[in-house]
């Protein structure tokens, strides 16, 4: 893997990061009922769960990459397919709706990790997500393990930074994206990325064939 094929990465995942998903919602509604500190403790259970699907994915990719190569192509177009759905989701998408409830209660450390850990697993696409998109910057003809590991730690700096910055942003944040095409354009952002990394998959696969 070389720094470029890095420094692409890590621009991708910050901005793919900052599109509002489960994770993101959360960390803002929690950052806005609960305050940061109790957040954080929800943030260690989403990091958990993400950690969970990246292991299943990455390593399992891993095993098959060297024993079943033709299964990892497999992986690869229906990655790249399902990426492209990604894309033009992401694109179509003109809003988000960011809802809050008001809470009186502060759930315990042990239940605010539990809801991170099941809001990160309650979305199994992301084993596939992980599948198509961690491939595309490793050098399977290099050892893959070290390579995994940069990645993901990359990955987890990158998504840490960006719950803390939607905790933090609260009421700010949301309606500062529902000012005119702000959220509309960061979505289709986001979605020329998925596209670009799903053709971008689908040529290593024709070229390698």
């Amino acid at each position: 893997m070389t720094w470029q094929n890095f420094l692409l990465f890590m621009i991708s995942t910050c901005l793919i990061s900052a599109t509002p998903g489960a994770n993101m919602l959360l960390a803002f509604q929690f950052g806005l009922n609960y305050g940061i500190k109790n957040t954080l403790w929800a943030m260690a259970g989403l990091s958990a769960g993400l950690a969970i699907l990246l292991a299943i994915s990455l390593f399992g990719l891993n095993i098959i990459s060297i024993q079943f190569p033709v299964i990892l192509t497999l992986v690869k177009v229906f990655g790249a397919i399902y990426l492209i759905y990604l894309g033009i989701q992401s694109w179509q998408q003109a809003s988000s709706h960011l809802e809050q409830s008001t809470i009186k209660t502060i759930p315990t450390p042990v239940s605010l990790v539990k809801t991170g850990i099941w809001v990160s697993l309650s979305n199994p696409k992301a084993i596939l997500f992980f599948a198509a998109f961690f491939p595309k910057f490793i050098n399977f003809s290099a050892p893959a393990f070290p390579q995994y590991v940069i990645l993901a730690l990359g990955f987890f700096v990158i998504e840490t930074f960006w719950q803390l910055v939607y905790a933090m942003s609260g009421k700010q944040l949301a309606n500062w994206l529902n000012q005119g095409q702000r959220l509309m354009w960061l979505n289709r952002i986001c979605g020329g990325i998925f596209i670009l990394i799903a053709g971008l998959l689908l040529w290593e696969v024709f070229v390698n064939l």
